[in-house]
Order: C-alpha cells, then sequence, then structure tokens
C-alpha cells in the first residue's frame, strides 16, 4: 500500500513546491500528498479520509498551531505518524514536539532531500507498525474464532502459545458430558417462539458460566442438547471428576431455574449423561463457520445416557466411576441398552460429592 502523506502548513506556496519536488513519485503512485493549511482543518481531512499513514506539519500556524494538533492527536489515540517541519526549531520546541508523540523535527527553510530521506524512514516505521496491527489483527480475528466453541482461558492460551496446530485432527482420551432438556419439545410445540427463545437463552446463560468456569469445552449448543469435553486441547488431571463436579454445580443452578419455569407453567426437567473414552476431535466446517467437535463412541454413550436418565438424574458410565467413586456417592441404575451401543452398559446415578454426603449424614 502506497503511503499518503498530509502536510499540513498555511505557507501559500508550499504546496506547489511539495508536488514540484515530488513530481515523479506522484506521477508513478508510489505517493500520495493531501494539504490543509491549519491543525482544524488537518483534524477534519483525518476524519474524513481514511488511510493516512503520515502527517507533516508546521508549527506557527492559525487556528490550531502544530503543537496543539500533536497534542490532539495523542490524546485522540490516533494511529499516524507525525514530522515537524518549522522554523521555531528551539529545544523547547523539540522537546514539546516529541513528548507529544512527533517522529522528527526538522527546520525550516526545507531541505527537500533532508525531508525526503527523513519522510522516507518514516515510512519504513509506518509501515513496521501496521506490519504489527496487522498481526494483532489476525491474532483478535482466531481468538474471536476459538470463543466460539472454547471458554475463554482456553481460547487464551492457545491463541497466546501459539499452539492452534493442537486443533488438528488427533485422538485423545476425554470425558464427555450430555445435558437435556425433559419436555422440552412438548414447550416448545405448545408456546410462542419468543417463550422459547428467552427459556434457551437462560438455560444457555446458566449452563454457560459453569461450563467456562470447569473449563470445559462447548463442542455444541443445539436447541436444548449442550455436548462438553473435558481433556482437550488442554489436558487436565482427572477430566472425568472435573465433568462429575460440573454436572453437580449444573444440576444445582438447573434446579433454581426449573422452580422460575413451573411458577411461570412450564413443566421441564432435565438429564446429564457422562462418558469417558477415547475419541478423534478436530475442526469441521467450512470457511466462516467451523466447530470443534469430538467423534467417537465415547460421546454417543454420553448422549444416549442422558437419554435415558430422569429428570434431575446424573448418569456415568463405568469408566467415569473408576475415576470418581472415591470422591462421590453413587448407586446402581441398572445395565442399559443404549441406541447403536452393541452391549448393555452398567450406569450409576451420582448422588453427590462425598464430603457434601458426610455432611448430609
Amino acid at each position: 500500500m502506497n503511503p499518503c502523506i498530509l502536510v499540513v502548513d498555511d505557507e501559500p506556496d508550499l504546496e506547489a513546491l511539495i508536488v514540484q519536488k515530488f513530481r515523479h513519485q506522484i506521477q508513478n503512485g508510489a505517493v500520495k500528498f493531501l494539504f490543509a493549511r491549519e491543525g482544524v482543518e488537518a483534524l477534519a481531512t483525518l476524519k474524513a479520509t481514511g488511510g493516512i499513514d503520515l502527517v507533516v506539519t508546521d508549527i506557527n500556524m492559525p487556528k490550531m498551531d502544530g503543537l496543539s494538533l500533536l497534542q490532539n492527536l495523542q490524546e485522540n489515540d490516533e494511529k499516524v505518524s507525525t514530522i515537524i517541519v518549522s522554523a521555531y526549531g528551539d529545544m523547547a520546541n523539540i522537546r514539546t514536539a516529541m513528548n507529544r508523540g512527533a517522529f522528527d523535527f526538522l527546520t525550516k527553510p526545507i531541505d527537500f532531500a533532508d525531508l525526503e530521506a527523513t519522510i522516507a524512514k518514516t515510512i519504513r516505521h509506518v509501515e513496521v507498525l501496521r506490519e504489527a496491527r496487522e498481526r494483532q489483527a489476525e491474532a483478535e480475528r482466531a481468538y474471536t474464532q476459538l470463543r466460539r466453541f472454547l471458554p475463554p482461558q482456553v481460547a487464551d492460551l492457545i491463541v497466546s502459545s501459539g499452539t492452534e496446530n493442537q486443533l488438528a485432527s488427533h485422538r485423545r482420551e476425554i470425558t464427555a458430558l450430555f445435558c437435556d432438556l425433559r419436555g422440552f419439545t412438548a414447550f416448545s410445540e405448545s408456546s410462542d417462539p419468543e417463550d422459547v427463545m428467552v427459556l434457551l437463552r437462560e438455560y444457555h446463560a446458566v449452563i454457560g458460566t459453569i461450563i467456562d468456569k470447569h473449563g470445559g469445552t462447548l463442542e455444541r449448543f443445539a436447541g436444548d442438547g449442550v455436548m462438553v469435553i473435558f481433556n482437550d486441547p488442554v489436558p487436565l488431571p482427572n477430566p472425568a471428576l472435573v465433568a462429575v463436579q460440573m454436572a453437580l454445580e449444573i444440576r444445582a443452578a438447573l434446579g433454581v431455574l426449573m422452580e422460575k419455569w413451573r411458577r411461570l407453567g412450564h413443566e421441564l426437567g432435565f438429564g446429564i449423561g457422562i462418558s469417558h473414552g477415547y475419541a478423534t476431535l478436530g475442526i469441521v466446517g467450512f470457511e466462516g463457520r467451523f466447530d470443534y467437535t469430538a467423534i467417537g463412541t465415547v460421546t454417543n454413550v454420553a448422549s444416549r445416557l442422558c437419554d435415558e436418565a430422569r429428570s434431575g438424574q446424573i448418569l456415568i458410565s463405568p469408566r467415569v466411576l473408576v475415576a470418581v467413586e472415591d470422591l462421590v456417592t453413587v448407586e446402581p441404575a441398572g445395565e442399559l441398552a443404549l441406541k447403536g451401543i452393541r452391549r448393555p452398559i452398567a450406569a450409576y446415578n451420582v448422588i453427590d460429592n462425598v464430603a457434601a454426603q458426610s455432611r448430609h449424614d
């Protein structure tokens, strides 16, 4: 991108002189000059014209002088470099200009060879800053994309450490949690769409806050269904325990929310299923819309356990039980024939944390 330079000076012949001195660069499109007579006009030009890279300004001008212009640019955090060209080249003015963000200070009468060299040096500086801003913008775009399916702390970690390759297809041992509402289909069929959306927003807000707190990776929101995975992309020491602890917190929070819904005449419940095992994980989708997903039996088992759970139940698989049995109180829920799973699976209903159960006793 060729630089655009705004020259701010009330000297009547300066515009013509600059056009003459830089005519080859202007004709070749290597540089573009705009002109203003004083600071107020310069600010208006900056506001109306996007993409100005450099301001070359005098100090002594009517309405708004060059030092006041510099102060205004600094206070408004304008991303533009400045060069002072002035006959008032005493140390006080130079110090003030530099303190207000000037890149360089030249004295009049103008030495155009010196001005050209200073402009070239400043433009190189501008290009470095522009490249830095572009890299920052790219990082922010990556962060925004990651936040759509990762909790903020996970997105921060991946962007800051440059480990986006962790999101490529890979195999890992994970814990999967599925939660959905009981009675939601009947509720949505008999209610106004606006009421359905309000209820879903309340439900998602409660679930989302708890997911972020426990460091889970949101695999999907699908209506009233929520899938969360643990131990990917950031490893956890005991993902099964984290998932169960999160499920207990969700149960407590949804209990409060369901009581509110009942007062509004909405008879809704919820169930949770948790499974542990290996899955293939990575990004799926298309340009502009990507999701991070887990594929494997472990996610199917979590979903089917959720289907089997009665309202308020947290059903876990045997592998989850092995990881948490000394830390939570459970009761057998029988062997369940789950749709799409070849063999029946022994399921267990989580009652509470061991410590919490001891307090109740």
